[in-house]
């Protein structure tokens, strides 16, 4: 009994890889050591028709182990199949389409869109890893012949900061050379995501 009382207590997160470092920093935060936080691969961006397949399988094995399940993604280009997945397994997610509407805030996302439609962005995670999930994830490095279909009708790079990094803009700014675009940056700290993963996780927690 004992046992089965521990394991209902527990709250697992499945996260997408590319909020690994913010859902830690904002579980350490908020004092939630009775959670867990376990990311999938960041690479499924490039592919995110395997993402609602690869969560799903995550979630099957965690069930023995825990009370209580929530997910750490946007829709992430999905097209609503892991909404659909989800409401199968009764499972809530993080709102949204996706980080960057996290991070600059619903508001400011739809201006900077609205701008500019052909903008590419970055966050802190794709600006550290833009050589590996962008110029390798998408051939480019073997292929650069590509670029021009790939991002042919993009016009700007923003780069949605999390932290003050000079670093970080660096590389930002490398890889909007790289990509032929011009360069913006737009300091958001967590944005919108600190709010959306404490209403989460408090809804995971009162269940």
């Amino acid at each position: 009994m004992a046992n089965s009382e521990a394991i209902n207590s527990r709250i697992l997160v499945i996260g997408c890889g590319a909020l690994a470092r913010e859902l830690l920093q904002l579980t350490g935060i908020n004092s939630l050591d009775w959670l867990t936080v376990e990311c999938l691969p960041a690479w499924l961006h490039n592919h995110p028709e395997r993402i609602p397949a690869a969560v799903q399988e995550r979630i099957w094995r965690a069930r023995p182990d825990y009370g209580r399940i929530l997910v750490g993604y946007a829709d992430c280009g999905t097209g609503g199949a892991l909404d659909r997945m989800l409401e199968g397994e009764g499972i809530d997610r993080l709102p949204g389409a996706h980080c960057y509407e996290f991070y600059a805030g619903a508001g400011v996302f739809a201006d900077l869109q609205e701008a500019e439609p052909g903008t590419f962005y970055l966050t802190d995670y794709l600006a550290r890893h833009f050589e590996r999930l962008v110029i390798g994830g998408l051939g480019l490095d073997r292929h650069p012949e590509l670029l021009g279909d790939y991002f042919g009708n993009y016009r700007r790079l923003v780069y949605l900061a999390q932290v003050d990094d000079p670093s970080l803009t660096r590389l930002a700014q490398a890889a909007a050379a790289a990509l032929g675009l011009e360069f913006e940056r737009l300091h958001t700290g967590y944005g919108e995501l600190g709010e959306a993963f404490s209403h989460l996780t408090s809804v995971g927690a009162a269940s």
